[in-house]
């Protein structure tokens, strides 16, 4: 028979570079993590288009085009009504007789737009007053003309009452000032806060049930329009169509700018108790995110058009904004326990 060798140790040459330092060895790839399917991509994408900065030129160019424009039509307009006139002179005039009311409709349309900024900049104006006020005097002087300011509104009439009859008992400036705030500005604020739970509750409900692509950007850019031109009419700012857009992106830009767009479940769990994105589907957790979005730019609206600064009264709280507006609309079991108490 053949000898067997005997059995030895197999050796197995490693590489020298790995087998110096196993530390070196590339780690295992960690899995994926899934995607954030509630990042309230509708009211961010409103936050960036609102935050986008205007270039001179680009402003210049569509001036320029909006002039050509205008001046095109009052020519081709002119042509018209002077040539209908050469051919028949009644119709003519009936043509500038249509033209002039255009005209007049037009300059109307203006003097609202300009009213309507007027009125925003007096709410400027007592913004950086109330900033500077130093003395008993200037605090009066400021609540004078913020009473003044609402004067013929039913809503403000027994603040203004108020405020006349407790101005003698007041001694200083920032007492002044806080009594402005109790008086004329607290039932105005309790209004706002009710438009923003509204406009919360149909962001998130536009939201969660319509699966139409850019539906939900549309809608929220629609409701916070609404929203914010709501408010400014509660504060008094009565904002046109310019003064709308005007408010709706100074308010976004500030947003986008400070971040305060990015909110995260962080803010959902603590109105929800932790777990409303967890258990939601993918739809109803976008729309609660939108919700929280708008809530915010509701407050940051508040804020803008209310007169005076939330110095002396604290402003509404996030959480329990949305938690009147969000509580029972997508958990079945919070609307049941809410409808038997």
């Amino acid at each position: 028979m053949p000898q067997s060798r005997p059995r030895r140790p197999v050796l197995i040459d490693l590489d020298a570079e790995a087998a110096s330092d196993p530390a070196a060895a590339p780690p295992i790839p960690d899995e994926a993590p899934p995607p954030d399917t509630s990042s309230g991509r509708a009211m961010q994408t409103l936050a960036v288009l609102a935050a986008r900065p205007q270039r001179g030129l680009g402003r210049w160019l569509w001036g320029t085009l909006a002039a050509l424009l205008a001046f095109a039509a009052s020519v081709a307009a002119w042509d018209f009504v002077t040539g209908l006139i050469a051919r028949n002179v009644v119709l003519g005039w009936i043509a500038l007789a249509l033209v002039a009311a255009f005209v007049l409709a037009a300059l109307a349309v203006i003097l609202r737009e300009v009213s309507a900024l007027s009125r925003l900049a007096r709410i400027d104006h007592f913004h950086a007053k109330a900033a500077t006020v130093a003395d008993l005097a200037a605090a009066r002087a400021l609540t004078d003309r913020l009473a003044a300011f609402y004067a013929g509104r039913p809503d403000t009439e027994w603040g203004r009452a108020e405020l006349a009859a407790r101005t003698g008992d007041v001694f200083d400036a920032d007492a002044q000032l806080a009594l402005a705030e109790r008086t004329l500005l607290v039932p105005l604020d309790l209004a706002a806060t009710r438009e923003v739970e509204a406009a919360t509750r149909q962001v998130a409900l536009i939201t969660a049930f319509v699966p139409i692509a850019l539906a939900d950007v549309a809608a929220a850019a629609a409701s916070n329009l609404r929203m914010i031109r709501r408010i400014a009419l509660i504060y008094g700012g009565r904002a046109g169509t310019l003064g709308s857009w005007r408010l709706a992106r100074t308010v976004l830009a500030h947003l986008a700018a400070t971040g305060a767009v990015a909110v995260g479940d962080d803010l959902i769990h603590s109105v929800a108790g932790g777990g409303l994105l967890a258990k939601l589907s993918r739809r109803f957790g976008e729309g609660a995110v939108n919700g929280a979005l708008t809530a915010r730019v509701g407050l940051a609206a508040m804020e803008v058009c209310r007169p005076l600064p939330f110095a002396h009264e604290r402003p509404p709280r996030i959480t329990a904004l949305l938690s009147r507006a969000l509580t029972g609309l997508f958990d079945p079991k919070d609307a049941n326990a809410k409808d038997i108490a």
